[in-house]
């Protein structure tokens, strides 16, 4: 039997055909169009995985369930989107409605957090495959994640758990988009680590970075200040050390808390490898409080990439 995962964005719905052993044999993806008739966003999400299983030379038949990813607040037992920032709308029933167009009964549908399947994807197929006790955070626009505990999804009672980009780790620091002060994602983030560098380099003009971009302060990224550190450059490595320990300080406050057997790190800022890694472990193997003990967390690079969402989404059927 085959399985089709769903990772529902802001950009696209991207969907798998995925098999017992948890691979991708199919998959596919079509623009979201955020923000039209939900029942629209729908019908697409519906017939790209009518595509796809045809593609396959299977029918609906074959499915034995359908899992979604949606960024928000969902209700995984009503099969409900409450709020997202994909659709127009509040507490649309979606797994009825995908149903409905997919030709199979409601109870075949499952969903939940986008953060939350990647995690389950990387747990279940990725680099934390085999880990019961598993933490993945993303390193985006924001700071996502998503906690497994026992190899099921932790999401609290009101299924709003997990919002680990929303951990303080400078109280009264810098202003986050949820309204506080300090918050993980306020300085880890892609859009963090960018906003950062944009700012040491308005202070210094000497910086090799002012030549990277073109002299054009709209052309720094992610990837401005590791660059330049990887030049020797001053103030890049003031920056990127800077974002490290960020980072490390907010894997050691999980590491604490969860004591997961992996920690996965995904997003964009990873293409760093090992370069972000090494350090960021150094850190959190001195300041973890289990310091001392043997056996630790292992904190690695996901593997999964932007398939984590299609498999963990498949797995939620599981």
């Amino acid at each position: 039997m085959f399985r089709i995962g769903i990772d529902l964005s802001g950009t696209n719905i991207a969907a798998g055909i995925v098999n017992d052993e948890m691979k991708i044999v199919r998959k596919g993806s079509v623009p979201t169009g955020a923000f039209r008739d939900p029942d629209e966003i729908t019908a697409d999400m519906a017939k790209l995985c009518l595509d796809l299983i045809a593609a396959e030379g299977l029918s609906i038949c074959d499915i034995e369930s359908v899992g979604i990813g949606a960024p928000g607040s969902i209700d995984p037992v009503k099969k409900k989107i409450i709020t997202a920032f994909t659709m127009s709308t509040s507490n649309y029933p979606l797994g009825e409605k995908l149903a409905g167009m997919l030709g199979c009964p409601v109870s075949k549908i499952f969903m939940d957090n986008d953060a939350n399947a990647a995690a389950l994807g990387e747990t279940v197929a990725g680099a934390a495959r085999g880990a019961k006790d598993a933490i993945m955070i993303t390193l985006g626009t924001g700071v996502g994640g998503g906690i497994v505990i026992d190899g099921k999804i932790y999401a609290g009672f009101n299924n709003m758990g997990a919002e680990i980009g929303h951990m303080v780790i400078k109280r009264g620091g810098r202003k986050c988009s949820c309204g506080r002060r300090g918050c993980f994602e306020a300085y880890c983030s892609a859009t963090a680590l960018r906003e950062l560098t944009a700012e040491a380099l308005s202070k210094d003009k000497d910086s090799v970075m002012w030549d990277d971009i073109g002299r054009d302060i709209t052309k720094v990224s992610a990837k401005t200040a590791f660059a330049a550190k990887r030049k020797g450059d001053r103030l890049g490595t003031l920056v990127a050390d800077r974002y490290i320990k960020d980072l490390a300080c907010g894997i050691a406050n999980l590491v604490n808390i969860f004591q997961p057997e992996v920690l996965c790190i995904g997003g964009g800022v990873c293409n760093e490898g090992a370069y972000l890694l090494d350090p960021v472990v150094r850190i959190v193997r001195r300041e973890q409080f289990t310091h001392v003990n043997r056996v630790k967390t292992k904190v690695v690079i996901a593997a999964l990439g932007n398939d984590a969402g299609i498999i963990g989404a498949a797995a939620l059927g599981r």
